[in-house]
């Protein structure tokens, strides 16, 4: 059951998104930057046919960059960077005697950074904005650290994402909105399975566009293709051919014309082989759109 604390890391792609983003690239010049805390504890998990099972407590914590830049008005570059990682776990207690039967571990690294390209298909101000994003998942994080070797902060693996976002914006009355939505594959290495990710998003302005509320959904599919190699790490054997799906919302306040402050959360209500605990994050950011 301890195995399980490397699917946290799954749970670090839907809930990094950003109140920037979707189908819409920076302005030449223009960005968006964001520095947040994020975390998830847990002492259930969802087993490799859908049921909830329980383990010893785990954590992760994640101190990230994410910042947006427009190099044109079509091409824009991110990163989203875990600049540190904490991952834990409690100590394992017999529940006959109350003997501490494996001590409890933590790791403080690096995480696995994310680099990015979106390239905006339609010219800028089209009503149906779409682009294509490839990001390249680098493996800085550690793993297979500790005495029984399940911590980690990164998967230890190389992936591309491709990525094609669509949405629009409209009024609801006096009020600002948006939706967008996206479909992505990311081929993974290392014996890792090949997942189809997707989502949808949608927001709204209020108090003079002040105050954006946020709500999304989305998830991952597995194509149940990973190899189950002995050399790989049992928690690294366990993070393959996981699936979720996901809810969650977020509230993006902007004290000033362009600094912010934003508090999220994510869930999944539907996994397989994944942590069955929401995920929380807080932050505060600078837009230079607005």
């Amino acid at each position: 059951m301890k195995n399980s604390i490397s699917l946290i890391l799954l749970m670090l792609f839907i809930t990094s998104s950003s109140f920037a983003g979707g189908p819409w690239p920076q302005k030449k010049g223009q960005g968006y930057y964001k520095l947040s805390e994020w975390w998830l504890t847990y002492n259930k998990h969802y087993t490799d046919n859908g049921e909830t099972d329980t383990n010893i407590t785990n954590g992760i914590f994640n101190t990230s960059l994410y910042a947006e830049y427009g190099f044109t008005d079509r091409f824009t570059g991110i990163i989203y960077a875990p600049l540190f990682s904490r991952n834990y776990h409690n100590n394992e207690v017999s529940a006959t005697t109350g003997e501490i039967t494996q001590k409890g571990e933590a790791l403080n690294s690096i995480g696995d950074f994310d680099v990015s390209f979106k390239y905006g298909l339609t010219a800028p101000g089209a009503k149906i904005p779409i682009s294509v994003t490839l990001t390249l998942g680098l493996p800085l994080g550690k793993t297979g650290i500790g005495e029984l070797g399940i911590l980690q902060t990164g998967d230890g693996e190389f992936n591309q994402i491709l990525q094609i976002d669509a949405g629009t914006g409209f009024q609801i009355g006096g009020t600002s909105a948006y939706a967008s939505t996206y479909v992505g594959i990311n081929n993974r290495t290392k014996g890792f399975s090949e997942e189809f990710r997707y989502g949808l998003e949608f927001g709204a302005g209020l108090i003079n566009q002040k105050l954006w509320l946020i709500g999304r959904i989305g998830g991952v599919e597995s194509f149940q293709n990973g190899e189950l190699d002995q050399n790989i790490t049992s928690t690294s054997i366990f993070a393959n051919n996981s699936e979720y799906t996901s809810f969650g919302a977020e509230a993006a306040y902007y004290i000033t014309k362009n600094f912010g402050v934003s508090v999220s959360f994510a869930s999944a209500f539907r996994g397989q082989i994944i942590a069955a605990a929401p995920s929380y994050s807080v932050g505060v950011f600078y837009d230079m759109s607005k």
